[in-house]
């Protein structure tokens, strides 16, 4: 019986760096073998900013999914993030090569190429390319053009651009571990291939990944990828808040914050036997018991209204002010009734579904990993999305043979030395030829 394949993505990220390794069946199904989560060194708002620190962990996480797995890993997708990122949208024309014949993969691959030639300043470097529709003679609303009649084939795209020194740090810490790195992954593009569904993104939806330092937002319209943005503000300002509040560790804060989005709400009930009888009665159990949680301050009790309304509350609202400009910069402002899916460690913070409607006044909902199997308990929630999105993602590329969306991660990589072991290969092939 032949052997599943492996496929593994790497979550490196502000808070914490998740490898996930899954086997995948000839049914095309993902079933996770191996999984580990690590605390984030190295890293800062998405970005690297010392190699060693990230190297380190990245080998950490790397090593405990290998030992889960029982496989060795010699190839991963990536999952990149940061304030370097930003997008646009682009046209490309052509004329089909045999008109009196039908368009082939040759015509689109010509296409795309013709739209993706733009203006790019020598620190950028194109990660996705994403075709939102194309035309033929005219015609829109075309999915596939191959096999059509036509004489004239257009396309509108969608690119993502990233900061090359940020990707090549990126393949760097990958690649010294002996990691061949198949493709460097839009965190957001990675969320939403997880937790969107297609009717959503037929509808239009806006997907809010809220990350431990940024916050993706993915704007889908007509069922392709149309805007997206990184924001630098996430769930870790919110921690850092709670820290100044309070006077006590980031640690500290950061289970205070935990405990808060977790514990439910204490009801509250009508007064009796008085004059302000049917009245909500104001709550004097206020007071949150914290004594289980073990903080190095050894505070006993603190005022959870205080913290949701004084120091949370503010700070979501600023991410969603932010995130509402960006919506409003996309131009598809009105055109995403199915409203806003918030994924992301950020969207298990108490009272940011409530904020999200309403600052954006839209229907919101928290979007969890669909469609794989396997050692799955400690990655279904939203705080995992983009880990399991990138394998899904990577699923899908590798179903894809004309390679068009990694072209260009193809040529970056031709600029940097291999190191991974397809490197070491192909430079061994190298000293034999003439």
């Amino acid at each position: 019986m032949a052997r599943d394949r492996i496929l593994t993505g790497i979550d490196i990220g502000t808070s914490k760096i998740t490898t996930v390794i899954a086997s995948v069946s000839d049914e095309q199904e993902l079933r996770v073998v191996g999984v580990s989560t690590v605390p984030s060194r190295g890293l800062r708002k998405g970005q690297i900013v010392n190699i060693e620190e990230a190297t380190s962990a990245i080998s950490e996480s790397l090593d405990a999914a290998e030992r889960m797995a029982g496989a060795s890993v010699a190839s991963a997708f990536i999952l990149t993030g940061g304030n370097h990122i930003a997008s646009l949208n682009s046209h490309g024309v052509v004329a089909v090569a045999e008109p009196d014949k039908e368009i082939s993969e040759n015509d689109v691959t010509r296409v795309i190429d013709a739209a993706k030639a733009i203006s790019l300043p020598s620190s950028r470097e194109i990660l996705h390319i994403i075709p939102r529709g194309y035309l033929v003679d005219g015609q829109e609303g075309i999915v596939d053009p191959i096999n059509m009649t036509g004489v004239r084939l257009e396309v509108d795209t969608h690119l993502i651009t990233g900061g090359s020194i940020a990707i090549r740090n990126l393949y760097k810490c990958v690649e010294d571990l002996g990691v061949e790195v198949e493709g460097i992954v839009f965190g957001g593009l990675a969320a939403a291939s997880s937790t969107l569904t297609d009717t959503e993104k037929e509808l239009g939806v806006v997907l809010v990944d809220i990350g431990g330092g940024t916050t993706d937002v993915a704007l889908y319209v007509d069922g392709a990828l149309s805007y997206s943005s990184v924001i630098p503000v996430g769930a870790i300002n919110i921690t850092k808040d709670l820290a100044a509040g309070l006077r006590i560790s980031l640690e500290s804060a950061e289970k205070i914050k935990l405990a808060l989005g977790t514990q439910p709400k204490i009801p509250v009930l009508p007064e009796e036997n008085d004059d302000n009888r049917g009245k909500p009665k104001v709550d004097k159990s206020d007071e949150m018991d914290v004594t289980d949680l073990h903080l190095l301050e050894e505070m006993k009790t603190v005022s959870r209204k205080t913290l949701v309304e004084g120091i949370v509350k503010p700070r979501l609202n600023e991410i969603f002010s932010l995130v509402g400009l960006e919506i409003k910069k996309s131009g598809f402002g009105g055109m995403t009734p199915s409203g806003v899916v918030l994924t992301g460690g950020g969207a298990q913070t108490v009272g940011a579904v409530e904020a999200a409607r309403r600052n954006l006044a839209m229907p919101v909902h928290i979007g969890t990993p669909k469609n794989i199997s396997g050692l799955i308990e400690e990655i279904m929630s939203p705080a995992y999305a983009a880990s399991v999105g990138l394998l899904l993602y990577g699923l899908k590329a590798e179903k894809r043979d004309t390679g068009s969306l990694f072209k260009s991660i193809g040529r970056m990589g031709d600029k940097n030395p291999m190191k991974g072991i397809a490197g070491k290969m192909i430079n061994l092939i190298k000293s034999f030829l003439p």
